[in-house]
């Protein structure tokens, strides 16, 4: 085993890259016009980012968005640490804060936007999060990967790339807002 490519955190060894930079931008692109046909527009449409990751890949549609469009679309962020139901097996229980969107999605065409899909847990908390903020005319899912492996009925509308996984791997998304790396790797237990 390369020890360049174990993390010292994790303990996960890197198999693969999957995307780079310039591979994600070029997929937010996509995602972002997608977004805007599926919509028929950006009437009403409002991108939600799930914390941590799903943030900045809101903001970075909601810029795409605005230069389709010639229009600004509303990006909020979305704080799911209170409804999510695996706390217990997270480690120490967070500290919760009930926060603001910052965005009203009553009536509005919702696109909730993470990093990764998994087992759905995620969206589910998410779902209820956005549900005590209001009520959106509709919701849709954004991801940037989506791995397989549900454990809920949980489908995205608009997905930057399907990657096959086992269960002993892990798919850890690099953004420079977060993380001051960009890409995508595929990581093994």
């Amino acid at each position: 085993m390369n020890a360049e490519n174990v993390s010292r955190d994790t303990g996960l060894r890197q198999k693969a890259q999957l995307m780079s930079a310039s591979e994600i931008d070029r997929t937010l692109v996509r995602l972002a016009y997608e977004i805007v046909e599926k919509n028929g527009g950006i009437e009403r449409l409002a991108l939600v980012g799930i914390r941590r990751r799903g943030v900045p890949i809101a903001e970075r549609l909601g810029k795409i968005v605005a230069r389709i469009e010639n229009a600004k679309v509303p990006v909020g962020t979305l704080d799911i640490t209170f409804y999510r139901d695996d706390l217990s097996t997270l480690g120490p229980k967070p500290v919760v804060q009930e926060k603001e969107i910052g965005i009203s999605i009553e009536d509005q065409n919702i696109v909730l936007v993470d990093d990764v899909l998994f087992t759905g847990r995620t969206t589910r908390a998410a779902l209820d999060a956005l549900f005590s903020h209001g009520r959106p005319r509709r919701v849709q899912l954004c991801v940037l990967i989506d791995r397989g492996h549900r454990e809920l009925p949980v489908e995205a509308s608009f997905v930057g790339r399907n990657v096959q996984t086992t269960m002993n791997e892990v798919i850890e998304v690099k953004l420079t807002e977060v993380d001051g790396a960009e890409k995508v790797l595929l990581m093994e237990r």
